[in-house]
């Protein structure tokens, strides 16, 4: 086990008497310490860009994007990697999460699971995890075994390994993109779900969005890839059907049934007037380049 001075473990001289406080002293002193956090992420854009840019290359080659940790940061990596499908319309297993203890920690603390360096391997060969594949292990600590043992793993088998921690860790042999997110000492000493976890979240936003955005999982900025599953979401695609292609919503309403709800593609037929399967041969052929086919 690697020594590393946890800068995440230090009493923080700001909250020291936090507990003699009001009750809005105590929001003003975190909310002064959440505002450090935003800095401490671009301090660090420079090593995520390196690691996005590895992630988009594998995901065109077929790859996944895999997301192992423990506690808070094992499931906001399951929470990132949930979120990819509905919002990007990607399959559901371009980006997994693996979290210490499994499913069952999502909602309570596992005792242990973290400790262990050989139980996270299982869950790489359940997931039939190989080298065409990137990892991004989170450990705020920066020494949770349960990650490092999968890093470990990873580089051994060929596979592109990024690690994402809050501590100032020196670099590790099997880590090819470590990430150090500065953001110093708790509010609560130790308790990482406050700036450590935000800016894991921050981190992860990043990485997946602009992973997506480069895949031409977006227009613009627009969910142009979205799952229509719920009202809201069949609003949304019908407003962008409109706006793009003006019209009004019982045209939309039908081009969107005829797209067979496939917003680019709908797009693609009112814009070019062009059938379903036309437009889909299109988008095929330009790798979803929704802009590209439009120019």
């Amino acid at each position: 086990m690697m020594k590393i001075n946890k800068i995440t473990e230090q009493l923080n001289i700001n909250s020291k008497d936090i507990d003699q406080k009001d009750v809005k002293e105590i929001l003003s002193i975190i909310n002064e310490e959440d505002s450090t956090v935003s800095n401490a992420v671009k301090n660090v854009l420079p090593e995520i860009s390196l690691f996005i840019e590895q992630v988009i290359k594998k995901i065109k080659k077929s790859g996944r994007l895999i997301y192992i940790g423990s506690g808070t940061s094992g499931r906001l990596g399951v929470l990132d990697a949930s979120e990819c499908p509905p919002t990007f319309g990607v399959p559901k297993d371009l980006v997994q999460g693996i979290l210490a203890g499994g499913d069952k920690a999502l909602k309570e603390s596992i005792e242990g699971a973290e400790d262990s360096s050989i139980d996270s391997l299982s869950e790489l060969e359940k997931l039939n995890f190989n080298s065409n594949d990137i990892i991004l292990g989170i450990s705020t600590s920066g020494t949770t075994p349960f990650v490092l043992g999968a890093l470990e793993y990873a580089s051994k088998i060929g596979a592109i390994t990024g690690f994402l921690t809050c501590n100032n860790i020196k670099s590790i042999k099997y880590v090819n993109h470590l990430i150090k997110v500065i953001v110093g000492p708790e509010v609560i000493s130790g308790s990482t779900r406050l700036k450590a976890g935000t800016a894991t979240k921050m981190v992860l936003n990043m990485i997946s969005t602009t992973s997506m955005i480069k895949l031409n999982h977006t227009f613009g900025n627009i969910m142009i890839d979205l799952v229509p599953k719920n009202k809201k979401l069949i609003e949304r695609a019908l407003s962008i059907v409109m706006n793009e292609i003006s019209i009004d919503r019982k045209q939309a309403e039908e081009l969107y049934a005829l797209s067979r709800q496939n917003l680019k593609v709908a797009i693609i037929m009112g814009k070019k007037h062009i059938s379903c399967d036309e437009a889909y041969r299109i988008l095929n052929e330009e790798n979803g380049n929704l802009k590209q086919i439009l120019k």
